[in-house]
């Protein structure tokens, strides 16, 4: 079988997105089969925190734990700068794709489908409620950065005309080979532009926006573009989408459900147990420790 190109990587951090993550690797075992890497990040200082049981069932999957060191690199801290922290780590891969850890894969898929040369892969993001469109010169100008020409839909934008780029980081794919004109990986500008924004007091609720906020500004800073994908790649349940049913066509991918009780809403929380059921042989963390004391007990 020929080495990976995409390794695919979220964060596993107790106690809500540790059990998620485990339902998120089990849908890209099912979805991609060994096809794909899979790495799990935890903060350093939060590591001996992690449930053994889940430690336990993403090693099932293939999927390793690594530390990455968070106290000190924002502040104040910011949480939700994790994902930023966690892309700047090395892998062996020609690609990355970090996933939120509440998403799900809903049926098989293709390496091809997520990755493009030059360009760092990605969803237009739900909605934009920290600022309106003027707020992006201030953002551009405190980067030394022109506004980009290109205008785009957000996913959930019903009115008004085209937008500013403005993407979810919720779903990112990026090559990992790629340097810039300063030999930069793009993980490197990423975290450069986010601290810059941070830095400027007279740009407002950058908390907890930052990082998407960054984002456009520093895919064309690392000398790359946005490769668009479809909706349904990366489809956001909940806000103002939740209670309806999920589209039939064109068939959803992947779903970004932020809380659990949406993907029992939406009736997938039985397909998530099942593939975990299928890929690690528990429908739940907790199945772990029982099998270990059932096994011990049979001895």
């Amino acid at each position: 079988m020929d080495q990976p190109r995409l390794t695919m990587f979220f964060i596993v951090e107790p106690p809500t997105y540790q059990n998620m993550a485990c339902y998120l690797a089990a849908s890209i075992r099912a979805a991609f089969g060994q096809s794909v890497a899979m790495v799990g990040y935890c903060p350093a200082h939060r590591l001996p925190e992690v449930s053994p049981e889940v430690i336990t069932v993403l090693s099932r999957m293939g999927c390793t734990v690594r530390p990455f060191t968070a106290e000190g690199r924002f502040d104040p801290p910011y949480p939700h700068g994790n994902k930023l922290l966690a892309a700047l780590e090395p892998r062996e891969t020609e690609f990355s794709a970090f996933l939120d850890s509440d998403i799900l894969f809903l049926r098989p898929n293709d390496v091809g489908n997520l990755v493009k040369d030059g360009h760092v892969s990605l969803t237009p993001a739900a909605s934009m409620v920290w600022g309106g469109q003027a707020e992006w010169e201030r953002i551009y100008a405190t980067c030394g950065m022109e506004l980009p020409s290109e205008r785009i839909r957000l996913m959930n934008q019903r009115y008004g005309g085209d937008r500013i780029p403005y993407f979810s980081s919720g779903l990112f794919v990026f090559p990992e080979q790629h340097r810039n004109a300063q030999g930069k990986r793009f993980p490197e500008v990423w975290m450069e532009m986010a601290q810059t924004i941070d830095a400027d007091p007279d740009i407002p609720k950058k908390r907890p926006y930052l990082d998407q906020m960054s984002l456009p500004l520093a895919i064309r800073k690392a000398g790359l573009d946005w490769n668009i994908l479809p909706k349904e790649q990366h489809f956001i349940l909940g806000g103002m989408k939740r209670g309806e049913p999920l589209p039939q066509e064109p068939q959803v991918f992947t779903v970004h459900y932020r809380k659990w009780d949406v993907l029992r809403e939406t009736g997938l929380a039985r397909q998530a147990k099942d593939m975990l059921q299928q890929q690690a042989g528990v429908r739940r963390m907790a199945q772990v420790s029982k099998a270990g004391t059932a096994a011990e007990a049979a001895e």
